[in-house]
């Protein structure tokens, strides 16, 4: 009996982002700079696949710098960190360095101006995200307020009309929009960055998820399950018409009883998720489908970021 036909649609883009291409690049240039082995506070990127390929490169992941030797080498993650990280680090004396995505940074000194401006400021983001955490430990306890929802929106008392609100850069593009025009609406004089903090990466990602979803009958996003990025991918092919979303780390993840008896099938994938991974779930979907791959149109990218000088060949 022949397999079942599956077209199978690509999202484009799909997959890493310049900050996390930037952030392996540079556990990998440290490896060789300093040799094995190199600390990463955090995973360095939401990724399970990408941390055991750094792993097996002699890269070493730990929760605190407590965890880390005297004067060894160690990276900070590509989500950022609290001020309080980099100046541990230095009475510690550890060679540092920061994988901060630069556009995650921009949020930080965005932050910081507005805090210096006198501003009170409304963070817009998921509590308890690495990403959050670093952002909120740029400031004093009590200068940043999170907002995680809309119901948030409309009940936050800041106690001052001098606000600015910044965001997570891996939000739903669509849920943020709204809750900042409910900020706006209360609090007419608040300010907001020049540029919206959501990053492109993220956007570009969701804007192709909205668009490939309604002719899907099953979309599978490859993702790690505490990538925010990626479940908000999850999220926007629901929205957008395809209910039968779901997260998916690996081919070996895969729920065939769920997916059966679709006929068309959308694939993404997470900014911190590799192609390889695609790949691998395009190969086991052919042992079991008579598989056509079609590859959505989709914005190019040509993002790059540049290495911390220390790694700068």
């Amino acid at each position: 009996m022949p397999n079942p036909s599956l077209a199978v649609w690509l999202a484009s883009p799909r997959g890493y982002c310049a900050g996390v291409e930037r952030a392996i690049l540079i556990v990998e240039r440290a490896l060789a700079k300093f040799g094995r082995p190199v600390y990463v506070r955090h995973e360095i990127v939401h990724n399970r696949f990408v941390v055991e390929q750094l792993e097996a490169k002699g890269a070493v992941f730990v929760d605190e710098l407590e965890d880390v030797p005297a004067a060894a080498p160690v990276i900070f993650s590509a989500h950022g960190v609290p001020k309080s990280v980099p100046r541990d680090a230095e009475q510690r004396r550890l060679r540092y360095v920061d994988a901060t995505c630069p556009l995650v940074s921009k949020v930080h000194r965005e932050a910081e101006l507005h805090h210096d401006l006198g501003r009170h400021v409304l963070l817009i983001g998921h509590a308890g995200h690495p990403e959050v955490i670093g952002t909120m430990g740029q400031l004093e306890d009590g200068a940043i307020t999170l907002i995680e929802t809309k119901t948030d929106a409309e009940t936050v008392d800041p106690g001052t009309t001098r606000l600015a609100y910044i965001t997570q850069t891996t939000l739903s593009i669509d849920e943020t929009a709204e809750m900042i025009d409910v900020l706006r609406r209360r609090f007419p004089e608040i300010v907001g960055p020049r540029k919206e903090d959501i990053c492109y990466a993220t956007t570009n990602r969701q804007r192709a998820v909205q668009a490939l979803a309604p002719r899907c009958d099953y979309f599978m996003v490859i993702g790690a399950p505490n990538s925010s990025n990626s479940l908000r991918l999850v999220e926007a092919a629901q929205r957008a018409g395809c209910p039968k979303a779901r997260l998916v780390q690996r081919a070996s993840d895969i729920d065939w009883v769920d997916l059966a008896g679709a006929k068309t099938l959308g694939i993404s994938a997470g900014a911190s998720a590799p192609e390889v991974l695609v790949d691998e779930v395009l190969a086991i979907l052919r042992v079991r489908y008579a598989v056509t791959v079609h590859s959505a149109a989709g914005v190019p990218e040509d993002v790059v970021f540049k290495l911390p000088r220390v790694l700068e060949a």
